[in-house]
């Protein structure tokens, strides 16, 4: 199944449908898709067939404004899955690769509140210059847990979407040499969407830790950007199950992957240059695409510019 959260253009309020072809299937209003989640699949899928069989409206895709599938969600996790970003990202600031990152899946928090969706502006945010884009995949937690080993915890996944995990590069050096962080770096805005895909959908095309996706990403139209999922050290069974350690997931939690193997102008730029992959800048277009999971295109604003950095 492929889940949507959408507001329709005349319309201040969100909805949520099952997505067949161009269209959605939309249930009635007032139900969220985290309404829907809790148990192993059960709802969603009963929901799923009353959507399919009679839906509350139909809906064209072009004629609704698609938003995250969780807008927002109670915690955003993200991980460091993925050893070509990771040693790429370490070999910018002159270190070796830690053999300590093949024994833990590590993450950090980020904000949950400030989720965008496809089609959505992101401001340039402030203080900083060096704005880049993170070409990721998210995992949404479906059922609770808590001290999971890595295959409960993959059953546990709801549904999985396309993230991009923007960043400001300078503003994240300068705060992580203090030893925290990444934070005010990655404080304004995440993109997610556009659909939930249920696992069941890519399970076909399952490969080693996850699934042979095609992950891609073009700025202006040109792509610059090529990986496969299925590239990825740690599985999002490994990551949850560390996430659950001594603590609870939750339904609705969104768990990102990390930047996959030249997902990123940081990477980019280190090996082929800065002038040839330059940071975003107000009025590019950022589309990031996995195959079978669906397209995240952006727009950069322009943000509002303040001092003290």
């Amino acid at each position: 199944m492929r889940w949507s959260t959408f507001c329709p253009r005349e319309s201040k309020s969100d909805r949520i449908g099952l997505v067949v072809g161009e269209a959605i299937h939309a249930l009635e209003p007032g139900i969220a898709l985290i309404d829907l989640l809790g148990d192993d699949g059960e709802r969603l899928a009963a929901a799923g067939e009353r959507a399919l069989g009679s839906p509350a409206e139909v809906f064209a895709l072009s004629d609704v404004r698609l938003r995250p599938p969780i807008p927002r969600p109670p915690t955003f996790r993200d991980f460091y899955a993925f050893e070509h970003h990771v040693r790429t990202a370490r070999q910018r600031r002159g270190l070796d690769m830690d053999s300590e990152w093949y024994r833990i899946p590590v993450f950090y928090f980020s904000n949950p509140h400030v989720m965008i969706g496809p089609e959505d502006e992101v401001s340039a945010p402030p203080d900083g210059h060096e704005f880049d884009f993170e070409l990721e995949v998210a995992a949404i937690v479906g059922r609770g847990g808590s001290n999971l080993d890595p295959t409960e915890a993959e059953r546990c996944i709801a549904g999985f979407t396309v993230l991009n995990d923007w960043s400001v590069r300078d503003v994240q050096r300068r705060e992580m040499r203090l030893g925290l962080g990444p934070a005010k770096g990655k404080d304004f805005a995440t993109s997610l969407g556009p659909f939930l895909v249920t696992p069941d959908e890519l399970e076909p095309y399952r490969k080693d830790r996850a699934y042979d996706l095609l992950m891609t990403a073009k700025v202006n139209g040109k792509e610059c950007s090529r990986a496969s999922l299925a590239e990825i050290y740690w599985s999002f069974g490994d990551m949850l199950a560390h996430a659950s350690r001594g603590t609870r997931i939750e339904p609705g939690d969104v768990v990102g992957s990390g930047t996959c193997g030249t997902g990123c102008i940081m990477e980019l730029s280190l090996v082929h240059g800065e002038p040839a992959y330059p940071w975003l800048k107000p009025g590019d277009e950022v589309e990031l695409s996995v195959e079978h999971l669906g397209t995240l295109r952006n727009w950069v604003a322009e943000g509002h510019r303040q001092s003290g950095w």
